[in-house]
């Protein structure tokens, strides 16, 4: 760790996983929480949450998110559920679910399904095998497109191929307007247990350049 001026600057490459875990988590908030089910050889579910996550674009939608692996080389029941173009679902956590998703963060047997062991009522897909979590206010069923290895850290990247969202928030199914605050949404914050609602939320409009050129009169250029 070396001081520049106002900030303290951290060497990730020098600091154990533990460290660089606690700093980038702690700055690298709210995370939205993936809560992911899949489908074993077996056609048992497993649901997990994941908070390294997030959509990473539109044409095709992706998503990506990263269940590391539980030991060097050797996957967790979600990321070894899901093969080379398998699918996977993403529910969203609300925060009246908040508990029910912490508690399959537990490390459950492999043989015990988190849905049933922890009481969980599911979804059939729409357009993919897997179910959702029938409380779910919003899930993104997903097909595996690539799965990046860097080390220890394993990313899965899906296209979505379609979208569950509950009825009393879609405001015009026709113009695709969600009324995003009635999700209910919760993030991951910094710490093992630290949690935010997405309800304190505020509008900032984007200004075109001819807007911003009304406004602040090109000053400092």
């Amino acid at each position: 760790m070396t001081a520049r001026a106002d900030h303290l600057h951290f060497d990730l490459t020098t600091l154990p996983q533990a460290a660089r875990y606690k700093l980038v988590t702690g700055i690298v908030v709210p995370r939205p929480i993936a809560w992911v089910s899949t489908l074993d050889a077996a056609g048992h579910v497993n649901l997990a949450p994941y908070s390294f996550f997030n959509i990473m674009g539109s044409d095709p939608p992706v998503v990506a998110f990263a269940p590391g692996d539980r030991a060097p080389g050797i996957p967790k029941d979600t990321a070894r559920n899901i093969p080379s173009g398998g699918d996977f679902t993403v529910n969203l956590v609300s925060r009246d679910l908040a508990e029910t998703m912490n508690a399959t963060a537990t490390d459950f047997p492999a043989e015990l399904g988190e849905p049933e062991h922890v009481g969980i009522a599911l979804e059939p897909g729409v357009t993919v095998a897997t179910p959702r979590v029938q409380g779910s206010p919003a899930a993104l069923e997903c097909r595996e497109v690539q799965t990046v290895r860097i080390g220890n850290t394993r990313i899965i990247l899906g296209e979505v191929l379609g979208v569950s969202i509950r009825a009393d928030a879609v405001l015009d199914a026709g113009k695709q307007y969600v009324d995003t605050a009635a999700l209910d949404l919760i993030g991951r914050m910094g710490g093992r247990g630290g949690y935010a609602t997405t309800r304190d939320a505020f509008t900032i409009d984007r200004l075109t350049y001819a807007q911003w050129q009304e406004r602040d009169g090109g000053e400092g250029r």
